[in-house]
């Protein structure tokens, strides 16, 4: 009888656990057997493993062959596994323990003819291997830029099944991790390119400002693109850790860039109006992958053409906009993944859209029900609504608006202000602030609190949107350089909430 053994990491959602990769080999009637829950690309693995060793110079033992992946307990998906699998074969048949073999984790998808591909879920199975204490990962080539991103651990990058086992017997070297770049911020879409909306400007800094949900409707053509577009760049950039989790996640995805993988900017993602529901907030058959509102973590998602999205789709927002998280429960076990995005809706007013709202043909009960799909709950989640009007002429003017870099410095300062007064919490936008306590240790004076009174005992405001409504007017105070809003600050968030803007 003859073992080997080798180790690699399966991830969860973006949670990594080790897996022990055992090959027996016995007497018997020559086959493959693999145990420990495999899925179809994990049971696909034995014809790709054993093609990969015997074209790599390798002897496949004509002998029972058991393949033990543990724990047995954890579903095992994808072709991660496929590297580590043959190094335990080969281990086994040789009737070698290579000192290199038992200290390291092997990550990697291989080719019929040994080469080594890459994977995804790269970075947090590398964190994970580094949690564990872990003194080195095998990557493949392609994916050596981002593991390169973990520092604490030793990573190399492998570009052949024979190169792995040259350097396993200490008869070759495996390449050192990479200086990895960042993308350029020279390609960040510009404000000044927005021609008018004046309030619809303001509204995208307010939302920079205190990472409030934002929707825009009007005319099409009008600009409500545009400035969506250019909302990510007047967001600071992610903190280290910020970076590697939304990195970690668009990893999982297979989005990542082998050039500059790490992700230092805010996200900006902006599915189709005909997505589903799974495209949303994720979903496929073992365990689920992210969606576009996971894919948006830290950044923004848009959704252009809201009104014509399904209802289930948009329905399907309400738990990430709470809570921050999305939970997937799969046949293979429930995947959580981070999810606290800015969501920006945009909408035309009508199914017919003309370019001037007064030629709409559209007869009133067709534009409440266009727009009405929109339910109360979700609405209730926007914190700024704003109803941009068609620009005249003399917004072609030679005047330029603020461009990006001066409103960015306003954000960033008002940004600043808002980390410090909520570090107690351990938020650090309004928009995270919880309700209780802006309504208790942080409610403004009884003057300033007027308007809410007011739209409370009128029926127009909800308990939820009493507490965004005083998330926007800390951020206009937080913009202003104020240390506590003022009635005016009330009066100009209540007019950011108000129902006739939408509908």
């Amino acid at each position: 009888m003859a073992l080997g053994r080798a180790y690699s990491v399966g991830v969860t959602g973006l949670q990594g656990e080790l897996v022990e990769i055992e090959a027996d080999i016995t007497s018997g009637l020559p086959g493959v057997h693999l145990v420990g829950l495999p899925d179809t690309a994990v049971q696909e693995s034995r014809n790709r493993v054993r093609s990969a060793v015997t074209n790599s110079g390798g002897e496949w033992p004509m002998a029972r062959l058991t393949l033990a992946l543990s724990p047995a307990t954890l579903p095992k998906m994808g072709s991660v596994y496929d590297l580590a699998l043959a190094a335990s074969v080969l281990s086994a048949s040789q009737k070698k323990s290579w000192p290199h073999l038992d200290k390291t984790i092997l990550l990697g998808e291989l080719a019929l003819d040994g080469r080594v591909r890459p994977v995804r879920g790269v970075l947090p199975a590398v964190l994970a291997a580094r949690r564990e204490g872990w003194p080195v990962t095998v990557v493949p080539m392609a994916n050596l830029a981002e593991a390169s991103l973990v520092e604490g651990i030793e990573v190399l990058g492998v570009r052949s099944l024979r190169q792995l086992q040259a350097w396993l017997a200490g008869k070759a070297r495996l390449a050192d991790r990479v200086a990895v770049g960042t993308p350029d911020d020279d390609a960040l879409a510009d404000l000044a390119e927005v021609v008018g909306q004046t309030q619809a400007r303001y509204a995208v800094e307010v939302a920079a400002a205190g990472g409030h949900n934002l929707m825009l409707t009007g005319p099409p053509g009008i600009g409500k693109t545009m400035l969506a577009q250019r909302l990510p760049g007047l967001l600071p950039p992610l903190s280290p850790d910020e970076a590697l989790e939304v990195t970690a996640i668009h990893s999982v995805a297979g989005l990542l860039s082998e050039e500059t993988p790490l992700i230092t900017r805010p996200p900006f993602v902006a599915p189709h109006h005909t997505s589903s529901v799974a495209a949303l907030v994720g979903g496929g058959t073992g365990l689920a992958r992210p969606g576009a509102v996971s894919q948006a973590h830290r950044g923004v998602l848009f959704l252009d053409e809201c009104a014509e999205i399904g209802v289930s789709v948009m329905e399907a927002l309400r738990t990430p906009l709470e809570e921050g998280e999305i939970r997937l429960a799969r046949r293979d076990g429930v995947a959580r993944y981070p999810a606290r995005f800015q969501l920006v809706l945009a909408a035309n007013l009508c199914p017919c859209a003309p370019a001037d709202p007064q030629e709409c043909l559209c007869p009133g009960a067709v534009k409440r029900r266009y727009l009405g799909k929109l339910s109360g709950p979700l609405l209730d989640r926007v914190d700024l609504r704003v109803q941009m009007q068609t620009a005249r002429s003399g917004a072609l003017g030679d005047e330029i608006g603020e461009p990006t870099a001066a409103v960015r410095a306003r954000v960033a300062a008002a940004r600043e202000a808002a980390a410090q007064r909520w570090r107690v919490l351990g938020v650090r936008t309004n928009a995270e602030v919880p309700g209780p306590v802006l309504r208790r240790g942080f409610r403004p004076g009884r003057a300033a609190m007027a308007p809410v009174r007011t739209a409370l005992d009128r029926g127009l405001l909800s308990i939820r949107g009493v507490d965004r409504t005083l998330r926007v007017a800390w951020s206009l105070c937080d913009l202003a350089g104020r240390t506590s809003p003022n009635q005016e600050d009330i009066t100009v968030a209540l007019g950011f909430r108000q129902p006739g803007s939408v509908r």
